[in-house]
């Protein structure tokens, strides 16, 4: 799932030899922007013909990618940038909540946002990708993506069975169970992934008005309609037998490219891979729920160091990177939407049905845990563990209980 997150071979030796501005302008006059990231997946073309057009026509500026394994740089980075060491451009994490942790250390440099062509925009940016890496009304990063989820559809299954897509949870819920036939052993009406993956079940918690924390980041696993849609999924997946239990998300992708579940929730960075696989497959928008229209969104920022030699040249890569003519083709070559909300009539764009389902999606898209101190451990010690536990018996409120206390303890919630 979502920019896949690849153990790379060359790993530490090859960012240890970059730092801050290690390009000269003595002899030659040109600029040397390294850049680290994370990009290892299907969507890294996109990203590399950003910088191979970038380099082209900046004829005394040259970024230089380095892409290595999320864990390596997560790693390496912190101390590197802190040191000076690092380098000019990083993408630090697929989680977008780390920026905080940079921003206390004065590791970024503040981006110029505006108009022309050496500041970002960030007014035509989406709202909830940029709002996310700014502190004290500073913005510390753009987003190298921004993504929600949809909903993949087996056509063949949904045929057979005489269905057409879903478009409301009702349908949704109602579909999971039709779909699934001799309990999973012959085919899954749903593939859900609930470790190492790009979370879905926030999406199934929402669709039925519930969520994990509140503004103060206190949980709500335990009110009444967090519980109420818990309960919902996960006898659908106990009793029902709609998905397997403890997927990873490559799993959860292997599972629907065989042919062996009717749906999936997942990005734009899994259609390449579906048609590599031959399946017929189709892409909706995920169904309205209880209070409308609501998906997952996720975006992988794109910072400066603070140390950086050359914050001109820096700056102007981030404002040519999202760019209208940058962010059209970015889309049309990975699938992604693009991260302007000015482009709604671009002809190209809304030609292409993956980029289309995928941009209609992004008024609809919440961050999960955006901003949550300590969203790292609250996602994997409090909420995926609560997953765990009620798609194997476990009841909704006691798991529910557990999750709070370790949730509440994490963010320090007092409430």
């Amino acid at each position: 799932m979502a920019a896949a997150i690849a153990v790379v071979g060359v790993a530490a030796l090859a960012l240890s030899a970059c730092s801050s501005g290690s390009g000269s302008t003595a002899s030659t006059g040109k600029v040397t922007l390294n850049m680290w990231t994370g990009f290892t997946g299907g969507d890294r073309p996109g990203y590399a013909e950003i910088v191979k057009d970038f380099n082209a026509s900046h004829p005394n500026i040259k970024v230089k990618q380095i892409v290595e394994s999320w864990d390596t740089i997560q790693q390496k980075l912190p101390t590197a940038w802190l040191t000076g060491s690092g380098p000019d451009i990083a993408a630090p994490s697929p989680d977008p909540n780390v920026i905080a942790n940079y921003v206390k250390t004065n590791s970024l440099l503040p981006i110029e946002t505006g108009s022309g062509s050496e500041k970002v925009n960030s007014t035509d940016l989406a709202q909830a990708a940029v709002k996310e890496p700014s502190y004290n009304g500073k913005l510390y990063a753009i987003p190298a993506n921004f993504a929600s989820l949809s909903l993949y559809y087996n056509k063949k299954m949904f045929t057979t069975a005489g269905l057409t897509p879903p478009t409301t949870v009702a349908e949704f819920e109602a579909d999971a169970k039709k779909l699934t036939l001799d309990s999973g052993r012959t085919q899954y009406g749903l593939s859900l992934a609930d470790n190492q993956t790009i979370q879905m079940w926030p999406i199934l918690q929402w669709l039925t008005g519930g969520d994990i924390v509140n503004s103060a980041g206190c949980s709500v696993l335990s009110t009444a309609k967090s519980q109420a849609g818990l309960k919902t999924w996960a006898d659908l997946v106990v009793n029902d037998h709609i998905s397997p239990v403890g997927q990873t998300g490559a799993q959860a992708d292997s599972l629907f490219a065989a042919g062996k579940a009717a749906m999936e929730m997942n990005g734009p960075w899994a259609a390449s891979s579906y048609k590599a696989a031959g399946l017929d497959f189709g892409i909706v928008k995920i169904p309205t729920g209880v209070n409308g229209n609501v998906t997952l969104g996720s975006i992988a920022p794109l910072a400066i160091s603070a140390k950086t030699k050359y914050p001109k040249q820096a700056q102007e890569f981030l404002a040519y990177y999202t760019s209208k003519a940058q962010q059209q083709k970015f889309s049309l070559t990975t699938g992604f939407p693009p991260l302007r909300t000015d482009m709604a009539d671009d002809t190209k764009l809304n030609n292409d049905a993956t980029v289309k389902v995928f941009t209609a999606q992004l008024p609809d898209a919440r961050l999960y845990l955006p901003k949550v101190k300590n969203a790292t451990q609250v996602d994997a010690n409090g909420y995926v563990t609560l997953i765990g536990q009620i798609t194997r018996g476990t009841s909704v409120s006691t798991a529910a209980a557990t999750a709070t206390a370790t949730i509440n303890a994490l963010t320090g919630c007092k409430g």
